[in-house]
């Protein structure tokens, strides 16, 4: 089985775009599971779903804590971590299981944005290739369990690009994975609400300065100053 591992923090439209018609084919299929921070205030729970929805009030906020207090609950061998505004491609739940039967421990997927602007289909071709951006929450991150369980999960220090911090445990690790490229389609919201050249350019500088070691307390709080956002969202 496959456990489908959405963290969510007041993102009621987009779960209910995402669960009231992109999901009823996976929940006939698949677990899912909506790992709802405790702060959570929208009342995205009384959204309408189809049977094989579950929501998990975390005890904890934070993507790293819901992520892994879900999978702590999740009854499937093969995880996947999907955002809210991250609409996958129908033949999503097959597409994970192809890959695994295929020998691969992990894999994430190829995406588009939901908006035609030349560049941003320049920024979306990166991720049909392995590369410095391959890894990013966007991709979708799906594994094995008991591969999940090895790593340790999602390191809760990480407040801030915590999947990338996993994705390089992984590749130390040498966990086999691919890149499925069958197109999530990825919120663009983040560029409408900030410049294109400036959300690139902080995506940047935030990821240099990860790999260079910076600490992700400090992270977090010069992305929350480079990158407005109306939403409240807890990584990139």
């Amino acid at each position: 089985m496959i456990s489908i591992i959405i963290p969510a923090h007041n993102e009621g439209p987009n779960l209910r775009k995402l669960l009231e018609k992109t999901f009823i084919e996976a929940a006939l299929t698949a677990e899912i599971i909506v790992a709802l921070s405790p702060y959570n205030s929208d009342g995205s729970e009384k959204i309408s779903v189809p049977k094989g929805v579950r929501f998990l009030h975390c005890s904890q906020m934070g993507r790293a804590l819901q992520m892994n207090e879900a999978a702590l609950n999740a009854n499937g061998d093969i995880l996947a971590f999907l955002h809210a505004d991250v609409i996958p491609p129908d033949s999503f739940v097959l597409d994970i299981e192809r890959t695994i039967k295929e020998g691969y421990e992990a894999g994430f997927f190829s995406y588009r944005f939901d908006n035609e602007n030349f560049w941003l289909k320049i920024n979306a071709s990166f991720t049909t290739r392995d590369g410095i951006f391959t890894g990013g929450g966007d991709q979708c991150l799906f594994i094995g369990k008991s591969a999940f369980n090895a790593l340790g999960g999602f390191n809760i220090k990480q407040v801030l690009m915590e999947d990338f911090e996993f994705f390089d445990r992984m590749k130390k690790r040498n966990i086999r994975y691919k890149i499925i490229k069958n197109q999530l389609i990825v919120s663009a919201r983040k560029y409408r609400y900030n410049s294109y050249l400036r959300v690139n350019i902080s995506n940047l500088l935030l990821l240099f300065l990860f790999k260079g070691g910076y600490p992700a307390i400090k992270l977090k709080a010069l992305h929350d100053k480079l990158i407005r956002t109306p939403y409240q969202r807890n990584s990139l």
